[in-house]
């Protein structure tokens, strides 16, 4: 697994949790309880906002998590193993 895609699974993992605990805050009647979760879910956000500023930055730095390379990358990747097996010999 990538680096990319790890920061993108973790992302995603928090944008869960901050949904979750969202989700607690309405459900509960507990006054102490919603300020919990609420304050966990402004925590979680300023968390997803920092880590998605990071992916954008290892995105720009590196070209090869840039979507139309990673697409190139694939392409060059699949050209040279057909290269590599049309230069086998049949057995």
């Amino acid at each position: 697994m990538t680096v990319i895609n790890k920061l993108n699974q973790t992302l995603e993992m928090l944008k869960s949790c901050e949904s979750n605990c969202n989700t607690f805050s309405m459900d509960t009647d507990d006054l102490n309880a919603k300020q919990l979760y609420t304050k966990l879910g402004e925590q979680l956000k300023q968390c997803t906002d920092m880590l998605q500023s990071r992916i954008t930055y290892v995105i720009d730095q590196e070209p090869q998590y840039q979507p139309q390379n990673q697409q190139r990358q694939v392409d060059t990747q699949s050209k040279a193993m057909e290269n590599i097996q049309n230069e086998l010999p049949e057995l």
